[in-house]
């Protein structure tokens, strides 16, 4: 067992009886290949509950100084982080995600790029769209419901993936962009449990 997997399920062990999580829809996630994961920002749990109840690898950005002590560095990085440089902009973030997503991997990504709070409604960004018609990768929607209390119920929704593939190779214009994100953001938004047989 890898160091991955046994952190994984010591992580998803804790949650389980800390946020009584339940999760639908893990038979929608590719088990290979690249692949994007875009969930609803509530909370800096968020990456962390979706990637201990996912069976892919989640790997997600982090910025670069976390990983100045070797030892904290080699222990984030065996939970899927990879360093993103700050304050050059956007490229270096879009280039170390094109490269995890062109080499098979899953990555987490939040369209609505900050936490939001119950209710209250943002327009996303057309990132996690680009990146993914640049790598010519499915997205899989991800909701979580409920909130972070002690002992509360919290449920994590894998929604079925989004192909673009008529995109592919072609220039996208960023209204296009947009208004994919938005149709994206919807599904993310939508996904309950009336979308699965329970």
């Amino acid at each position: 067992m890898t160091l991955y997997k046994i952190i994984q399920a010591v992580i998803r062990f804790f949650l389980f009886f800390v946020f009584r999580i339940k999760v639908y829809g893990k038979e929608n996630i590719p088990i290979d290949g690249g692949v994007m994961f875009t969930i609803n920002h509530r909370s800096y749990w968020d990456v962390v509950v979706v990637g201990a109840n996912s069976p892919r690898k989640l790997n997600f950005m982090a910025k670069s100084e976390l990983f100045d002590n070797k030892l904290f560095g080699k222990l984030i990085t065996a939970l899927g982080a990879f360093p993103v440089h700050r304050g050059k902009g956007d490229l270096g973030a879009v280039r170390a995600t094109l490269s995890m997503l062109r080499s098979g991997n899953a990555v987490a990504m939040f369209p609505e790029g900050k936490r939001v709070k119950d209710g209250e409604r943002i327009v996303p960004k057309p990132g996690a769209v680009m990146l993914a018609l640049r790598a010519q990768i499915p997205i899989v929607p991800v909701r979580i419901e409920g909130g972070y209390k002690w002992f509360s119920k919290v449920n994590v929704f894998f929604g079925k993936p989004v192909e673009y593939s008529e995109y592919y190779n072609e220039k996208v214009m960023i209204d296009t962009l947009q208004e994919l994100s938005n149709e994206l953001m919807n599904k993310i938004r939508t996904l309950n449990t009336e979308n699965y047989n329970v």
